[in-house]
């Protein structure tokens, strides 16, 4: 069953595109010439490169691609023409006379890259006119654009015309950036440098709060809507304006090729987000994404089917914590059996029997239930100094063995409302004394036709305070 569905999305990408050819041999001897291996070529292998494998990644995934380049009209352009419409990417070439189609070919011998030859010149337009017509042209079409700047001039001098272009039209803009001036790509969606290309910007940075402040003030600085910094084997930070930092760790593979992997993770966002998926959930799928293609060789594609393995991959190894992308596929996996999704959410610091009993009745208000756990830092932003208690990863490993509790979700917001926004359960459940307009989020599951239920008589929250003020008293030494 394919639970991803990305046939909707329609994804405009324009950058630098190149023609990545493998020559693969064998190896048996050292030349006689120079102190250098022969290789004995048994194949040869062309793949669109550049931004042209970040549309091959976007078309894999099932969407609706249309690239836009400037190359030159020479037979490595009719490679990729022919390449990219074997699977369906429309091509919007400016061929111009003179110019050099890029190519860089590799020479590989027992999964081993030996050397790697470029062949090109740089690509200086005397102006953009005639492209941004191209790209204004075509730009209605597109619900998202990702624009893949490899430095080779296709973006140069002004990449500002077309985020404006796009923006004018609220079409979100992500791009993949080599600048070092961050200011060129002002007012983009989302930016995803990875981590040298950031430290080339901000300077060296000392620890992960170092690391967060300074991706934040560029935020900030650049008007970005987000910024995502992709750190190799260490996982990807993601930084939203006004959002606190969201960090997810690498997913586990041995890795064989990191050729491509910034393309996929940055066309994978681009398809999610032109599906209507959130931010940090496009994040996560295109985390997962990066973890199968490090494990290909050379720039690489892969399937939704892929794709959805990953992450239950990732789910399989929860037991029931679980990210926002794996969560979602599993809620889609349940609707199809017709089952109903009850959401509850809180801090749960210290668990006690109240709890207990208030998720085992809203357990009993649905077939599954999802139980969303407030991060560390929204704790102490909303109890203050001293909270919580116990950290996350705890929290979420004793909700995660209750047998009323499904699945577990970290919350990093000091409210449920993005996560009901696209998780639509059936039904958000509360424990309190409060009325139905207490309870943060019923407007969004109404809105849409959910139900609401308060627990009469279950406390959430009051108890887990006093037992941790009692304990202090017994500990006045600070042993809390």
């Amino acid at each position: 069953m394919n639970n991803l569905d990305f046939h909707s999305a329609k994804v405009l990408v324009l950058g630098d595109v190149m023609l990545d050819s493998y020559y693969i041999g064998t190896t048996e001897r050292i030349s006689p010439e120079a102190p250098v291996p022969v290789v004995k070529i048994q194949s040869i292998e062309q793949r669109p490169g550049g931004a042209a494998n970040v549309a091959l990644n976007a078309a894999a995934l099932g969407a609706k691609v249309k690239l836009i380049s400037v190359l030159g009209d020479d037979a490595a352009c009719k490679i990729l023409e022919d390449e990219l419409h074997a699977v369906d990417i429309e091509t919007v070439f400016l061929k111009l006379p003179g110019i050099q189609t890029i190519v860089k070919q590799r020479i590989l011998s027992q999964n081993q890259q030996l050397l790697r030859l470029d062949f090109e010149a740089p690509l200086q337009l005397a102006s953009q006119d005639e492209l941004l017509q191209l790209f204004q042209r075509h730009l209605a079409w597109a619900n998202v654009v990702v624009l893949s700047d490899y430095a080779k001039g296709v973006l140069r001098p002004d990449v500002q015309i077309f985020i404006a272009a796009a923006k004018a039209l609220g079409i979100p803009v992500l791009v993949d950036p080599k600048h070092r001036d961050m200011g060129v790509y002002r007012g983009a969606t989302l930016i995803t440098p990875n981590l040298k290309e950031f430290k080339e910007i901000v300077g060296e940075c000392h620890g992960e709060e170092d690391l967060v402040e300074k991706g934040a003030a560029l935020v900030k600085q650049c008007e970005l809507g987000a910024l995502l910094i992709t750190r190799g084997g260490e996982g990807m930070t993601l930084l939203e304006r006004d959002c606190p930092e969201y960090y997810l760790p690498a997913c586990g593979r041995e890795v064989f090729d990191v050729t491509g992997a910034g393309d996929t993770v940055i066309s994978t966002i681009a398809v999610a987000l032109a599906s209507n998926f959130p931010l940090a959930t496009a994040v996560e799928l295109g985390n997962a994404a990066a973890g199968v293609v490090i494990g290909k060789l050379g720039t690489a594609t892969l399937s939704v089917q892929e794709l959805q393995h990953a992450i239950r991959g990732q789910r399989a190894q929860s037991s029931g914590v679980m990210d926002e992308a794996s969560l979602l596929l599993t809620i889609k996996e349940a609707r199809a059996r017709g089952e109903r999704i009850v959401f509850t959410n809180g801090c749960f610091d210290v668990l006690h029997a109240m709890h207990v009993e208030y998720l085992q009745l809203a357990r009993a208000e649905g077939d599954r239930l999802i139980v969303a756990v407030n991060d560390d830092a929204s704790i102490t932003r909303l109890k203050g100094p001293g909270r919580p208690v116990n950290r996350e990863e705890h929290r979420m490993a004793v909700l995660a063995g209750l047998q009323a509790v499904d699945w577990v979700v970290l919350m990093q917001d000091d409210t449920p409302n993005r996560l009901l926004e696209f998780i639509r359960p059936d039904v958000l459940a509360k424990g309190g004394d409060y009325g139905l307009e207490g309870v943060v989020g019923a407007d969004i599951v109404k809105a849409y036709g959910g139900e609401v239920v308060v627990l009469g008589g279950v406390a959430d929250g009051v108890k887990s305070t006093a037992i941790i003020e009692r304990m202090r008293k017994l500990h006045p030494e600070g042993a809390l």
